[in-house]
């Protein structure tokens, strides 16, 4: 009897630390999925219907969440108007200086307005603001008709543009993002054109205004500020537009810049301002927390090698990259590059400085992730006759 007690108590010891032991590793992952899961939560939680997170040099998707759903947008439409603006001052087409009329359906727009006066003109740098700081409707109308003669004529070119860059779910119906059936976008269509913005310097001299002002011709003026609060309130963001309409409730797209990483972020449709301005920072926050970006090949460092040239009076000629090549990482991974010059065919003097030499592909993992065009960094004068007579009298006396 005591010997069957014994073993009883044995087995019920050793189902009793089974149990314990299981409880505790049971008990220990369910505690590391909740830790895992809070800290995505703190990070990227999200109240509006769509919302996208792009490195803004490479177009790379660091978070989305039904990016791809069709939304009205309201005023964040006014980045297709700007860019359109803005492509035509870089092709000449159209100058900060230009003086504009202001036509009585462009100063009759409702919404959020600078109060332009019909028959009067302005500058179309006052406009450009207007619309940058204010999201001024009526500067809207007045550039679209002075680009194109009508705003109809004008919403064709941006739809034209919205194809060209991919914008797969995006219809426009105006230049303003007032409420008119038809007309939305998505999230990643938004960052799309937005990243094709800020490739144009000038838009950053309006875009980081706080407060201002717009001078009208007979001496009255219009005090405006920034739509976009975190270009006070968040480090390193210079850029972005909001949107609102009870259709498509409050919109934001932004961009910040930290290190040389540059971000873009947009929420569509949060349910409130305080939420749209909350998460796009939630999701800047969480971009520069995880990646940094990192410079491969810069235009302003020669590159570490140089190119052969012929019948030059130098042998050699240092060279540049056409542009500044990065490269996205997450951080504290360490990533290797591997580069390969292909010259031209033939590469003679003479040289002008910034004259092409060739390509340079870069590798990583032995996968070609960029190409750029090399540069001459300076002018090699070609060989004079007593130049080339110099060399052959050397030849001969180094022979004798």
């Amino acid at each position: 009897m005591r010997k069957n007690f014994s073993v009883f108590f044995i087995i019920l010891a050793f189902m009793l630390s089974c149990s314990v032991l299981f409880g505790y590793s049971a008990v220990n992952k369910v505690s590391a999925e909740s830790v895992t899961k809070s800290e995505n939560t703190v990070q990227l939680t999200q109240n509006s219907k769509s919302t996208i997170l792009i490195d803004a040099d490479s177009d790379t998707v660091l978070y989305a969440n039904n990016e791809n759903a069709c939304y009205p947008i309201a005023s964040m439409c006014k980045i297709m108007t700007l860019l359109l603006c803005f492509e035509r001052i870089a092709n000449n087409e159209l100058s900060f200086n230009d003086k504009i009329i202001i036509s009585d359906s462009a100063a009759g727009m409702g919404g959020s307005q600078v109060f332009l006066e019909s028959g009067a003109e302005y500058p179309a740098e006052e406009l450009i603001k207007s619309i940058v700081v204010a999201s001024a409707n009526d500067a809207c109308v007045a550039l679209a008709e002075k680009i194109c003669g009508s705003e109809e004529l004008f919403v064709e070119k941006m739809n034209d543009k919205a194809r060209s860059l991919g914008m797969v779910n995006t219809v426009f119906v105006n230049c303003t993002g007032l409420p008119k059936a038809g007309q939305h976008s998505s999230a990643i269509d938004v960052s799309k054109m937005f990243s094709e913005l800020v490739k144009y310097k000038d838009y950053f001299r309006f875009a980081s205004i706080w407060m201002d002002e717009i001078n009208h011709p007979e001496g009255r003026t219009t005090q405006i500020s920034n739509t976009n609060k975190l270009i006070r309130f968040y480090k390193g963001c210079d850029s972005g537009k909001t949107g609102y309409t009870s259709e498509a409730g409050h919109c934001l797209c932004a961009s910040a810049i930290r290190d040389g990483l540059r971000l873009i972020a947009v929420v569509i449709s949060a349910p409130d301002s305080k939420t749209r301005f909350k998460e796009v920072s939630s999701m800047f926050n969480y971009g520069f927390g995880q990646y940094e970006s990192k410079t491969i090949v810069s235009t302003e460092t020669p590159l570490d090698f140089t190119v052969r040239v012929k019948n030059g009076k130098k042998a050699t000629v240092p060279a540049l990259s056409e542009r500044s090549v990065k490269v996205l990482c997450k951080k504290g991974e360490k990533h290797g590059y591997d580069m390969e010059f292909i010259p031209n065919t033939i590469v003679r003097a003479p040289i002008s400085a910034h004259d092409n030499l060739g390509i340079l592909n870069i590798y990583e993992n032995g996968v070609m992730i960029d190409s750029v065009g090399v540069l001459a960094a300076e002018n090699i004068d070609a060989k004079s006759y007593f130049d080339i007579v110099g060399d052959i009298s050397g030849k001969w006396s180094l022979i004798g």
